[in-house]
């Protein structure tokens, strides 16, 4: 898909998120940054209020109109939608036929939500990966790399979000040896292959080339104890070598350990410096590229806002304060997640209260929240629907 093509569905009307999404600087900030978020919020509710029966209830039902969006504190106004919703319903904003990707959460337990990308949509979302790699320097077309994915190995037909996130990833820099430690086992399943990774890993510090480790942090932590455990002694990989990790702990929370401890981990054994170690936040629901920078904060990049909301009363939180991620983002067309509530607790921070530079907020995670407040959210967007 050519980036440079990628045009609205409906140019008139989505005049502003088209403008939006074309800012190259990820983390610009500003007046006029937050004059131009709030116009193509008020396109994206009005966007989708006319063409989602389910989201025109639900403003209906909350008394909101697309011209009350104001001003861009009015976008913690917009009414969201729990990310949990997604797991049981399908909601469109746009024809079924002009759906181009289906994707699915990696949850390891339950219900798998999952999302509908019309064209837009996903070629925007990839453009906005495209231009934090570059704010970061991390595209380098001319360096070939060795890829170790901690990421389900796929059919060609999958529907499994991390894993296309996690195989997108590899354009950024040529590709001379892709690894996936998550192997099909041939009954439909997968098997982490941990003495494979430590084999990849051992034979690359030879070859000398760069290496990206993508994926699950559990898996990767996995391995570095394994290596321990055989008594290998530390290896030494480039130093332009690159660790991007997202998707959190998943099944294994009962054995994850402090981030810093795994990155303390990572450069003692695998000889990665602490600046090339970053991790990666999104989800399915809402696939805005939220990624640490080199002092390890989720700056809030300009196509997207976020609110911390208490748990109780749902009222906006300010800086400091623990509290419900809350994610608006106008980008998407292809269905009505513009604005979602996830079930992580956060706490919000200036840009100022961190020394790498960037201006935006950033956001710490502290957590899973409980459930029993979300199903009943859920239950009652369910109502809307007149299931």
């Amino acid at each position: 898909m050519s980036q440079s093509a990628l045009v609205v569905p409906d140019a008139r009307a989505l005049e502003a998120v088209q403008r939006l999404c074309e800012i190259s600087d990820p983390y610009a900030c500003g007046p006029d940054m937050d004059a131009l978020f709030t116009l193509a919020m008020n396109e994206s509710v009005r966007w989708h209020g006319e063409r989602s029966p389910f989201y025109g209830k639900l403003l209906a039902s909350r008394d909101f109109k697309a011209q009350d969006v104001r001003a861009v504190e009015d976008c913690a106004r917009v009414p969201f939608v729990l990310a949990n919703f997604f797991k049981t319903h399908e909601v469109l904003s746009v024809p079924r036929e002009q759906v181009v990707g289906h994707f699915t959460s990696s949850g390891t337990t339950g219900q798998k939500s999952q999302m509908f990308f019309d064209r837009w949509s996903l070629g925007a979302g990839q453009r906005m990966l495209d231009r934090v790699f570059q704010h970061y320097g991390w595209e380098e077309p001319a360096t070939p790399t060795n890829y170790l994915l901690y990421s389900y190995e796929t059919e060609s037909d999958s529907k499994l979000g991390t894993a296309y996130t996690d195989n997108y990833l590899c354009r950024y820099a040529p590709a001379h040896a892709v690894f996936h430690a998550l192997r099909r086992d041939g009954a439909g399943g997968h098997e982490f292959d941990v003495f494979g990774a430590i084999e990849r890993l051992e034979r690359w510090e030879k070859e000398g080339l760069r290496v990206r480790i993508f994926g699950y942090p559990a898996f990767l932590h996995f391995t570095l104890q394994r290596l321990r455990d055989l008594g290998r002694p530390p290896l030494a990989l480039s130093e332009k070598s690159l660790v991007f990790l997202g998707g959190g702990w998943k099944g294994h929370a009962d054995r994850a350990i402090p981030k810093a401890e795994l990155y303390a981990q990572v450069s003692r054994q695998l000889g990665i410096p602490d600046h090339r170690l970053r991790d990666g936040f999104g989800s399915v629901e809402h696939p805005i590229p939220y990624v640490e920078c080199a002092s390890h904060r989720f700056h809030v990049p300009v196509w997207s806002r976020v609110f911390i909301r208490d748990p109780r009363t749902f009222s906006v939180l300010g800086f400091g304060r623990s509290g419900l991620l809350h994610l608006v983002s106008p980008y998407i067309t292809s269905a009505p997640a513009h604005s979602v509530l996830m079930g992580d607790l956060a706490s919000l921070h200036p840009g100022s209260d961190c020394p790498c530079g960037i201006k935006t907020p950033f956001f710490t995670v502290l957590g899973r929240a409980g459930t029993s407040k979300n199903k009943s959210c859920a239950m009652a967007a369910a109502e809307l629907l007149g299931r």
